[in-house]
């Protein structure tokens, strides 16, 4: 069962193996070498901390709060499979002194559960819920290099990007929403040098296909439940769900029904023309004559007229998001914001949609100035070119990872003739003018 997946190939002596592997960290610390025997996927790993910003030393920050951490798992899709998870790790993590922990797809867990006496080591170093555990935040570690690359690992000892966590093994594997493919999280089992065993990996691989499987028997989206509208990050929307089979919508119909999943009360004629037309002259026909050919791609889930109107609950991605942002919880609205709404729409009441949510995100994570937050945002095509994230990650980082973040604050002052920038500049500073990622039609 050896191969490039497993931590610990047959016959290695565990001690003799930490030994090379913690001579090959510091060699790797020092001066970005990878030395044998780290394995690929550990050594690509290794280099995208580095990319990152990530320091060898770094420690884990809770970004969640205990009430905030129950709100958030409560209505998290996994929480339907946690029996899962318990009935399958958690005798054998209590039996092994190991931990079950459970993470969302941006890394934060949300569940640790096992032996008590393993359940207080792990609170000293930072591994409860709520706390940040991505590759951005903590390194190389099972559940975050799992949710960054989509597939089981295996990391061992001083495979650990974190020399904190180096008295530690554990195995993870992402699971997925049957239906659609979409990342949900990652289950992990976390423990001492006994878990680099090549059956510690096949086994949480299988625990994560049976909670998929068990998903999938669960049905988490009821057919009453209506339809959803995914819109971010994309400028053709779908619509999927409770109504029927998923519908790749065109980009003006996307912007219809954007507008009416954010009025679910309706809009009349008029204030439909105004928010999806630039030019205030375009006759009543016209819109008319849209909503004709949305009723020939929608069937009957097609909108009601006077006023307009979904036919069914539409619940939306974009409001996922602002329900998110305000209720303060930052790191769950990061977790559906996969991009700014129709990004390529110049409809006005789309334009203004879109800045609004991106404004409320963007603010909410410079407000919260966790580096794992904002190097998250930075790292996004659409939080590349924002000098003021940049300026915030820089005033959140250590001061060994601040030279990074400070070199693209400088490039995108010259590039926006802002200036240069200060060495520090607090995160609750008032936002420089920035680039745009995405066409942005001129303010109304």
């Amino acid at each position: 069962m050896d191969g490039p997946s497993v931590a610990l190939p047959g016959g290695a002596d565990p001690v003799e193996r930490m030994r090379v592997l913690r001579r090959a960290h510091t060699a790797f610390a020092r001066d970005g070498r990878v030395e044998d025997p780290v394995r690929a996927v550990i050594a690509t790993s290794w280099r995208r901390c580095d990319r990152a910003g990530v320091s060898p030393e770094s420690a884990p920050e809770v970004e969640l709060a205990e009430a905030e951490v129950r709100s958030y798992r409560a209505q998290h899709p996994l929480a339907r499979v946690m029996p899962v998870f318990r009935d399958l790790v958690g005798a054998f993590a209590a039996h092994g002194a190991h931990l079950l922990a459970v993470c969302d797809a941006r890394g934060s867990l949300l569940w640790v559960e096992g032996e008590p006496g393993t359940l207080r080591r792990a609170e000293r170093l930072g591994f409860v819920p709520g706390a940040r555990w991505a590759e951005t935040a903590m390194g190389t570690n099972a559940p975050g290099t799992a949710v960054a690359v989509g597939e089981p690992v295996q990391v061992f000892g001083a495979e650990h990007f974190s020399r904190r966590v180096h008295p530690w093994t554990c195995a993870a594997a992402p699971v997925r929403d049957p239906r659609t493919g979409r990342l949900l999280g990652a289950v992990d089992i976390t423990g001492g040098e006994g878990l680099a065993h090549p059956h510690s990996l096949a086994f949480v691989r299988a625990v994560a296909r049976a909670a998929e499987t068990q998903l999938a028997l669960l049905d988490p989206v009821p057919q009453a439940a209506g339809d959803t509208l995914v819109a971010l990050g994309r400028d053709e929307a779908l619509l999927a769900g409770g109504g029927g089979a998923t519908i790749r919508l065109g980009r003006r119909h996307s912007e219809i029904m954007a507008l009416l999943a954010h009025h679910p009360a309706g809009l009349s004629g008029e204030e439909l023309a105004i928010a999806l037309y630039e030019d205030e002259s375009v006759s009543p026909v016209t819109l008319r004559a849209e909503m004709s050919r949305l009723r020939g791609v929608l069937g009957d889930r097609a909108p009601l007229a006077r006023p307009y109107r979904t036919a069914a609950p539409l619940e939306a991605d974009f409001t996922v998001v602002a329900r998110h942002l305000a209720a303060g919880a930052v790191s769950a609205a990061l977790h559906h914001y996969a991009g700014p709404l129709l990004p390529g729409s110049t409809a006005p009441g789309i334009v203004r949609l879109r800045r609004r949510i991106e404004d409320q995100a963007r603010a909410a994570v410079i407000a919260r100035a966790d580096a794992g937050l904002l190097t998250d945002w930075v790292c996004t095509a659409w939080g590349a070119d924002d000098a003021a994230a940049w300026r915030a990650l820089a005033e959140a980082l250590p001061p060994e990872g601040r030279p990074a973040a400070l070199a693209r604050v400088r490039a995108l002052d010259e590039e926006l003739g802002a200036g240069p920038a200060p060495a520090r500049a607090g995160a609750g500073a008032a936002a420089p003018p920035r680039r745009a990622t995405y066409p942005q039609p001129a303010r109304s």
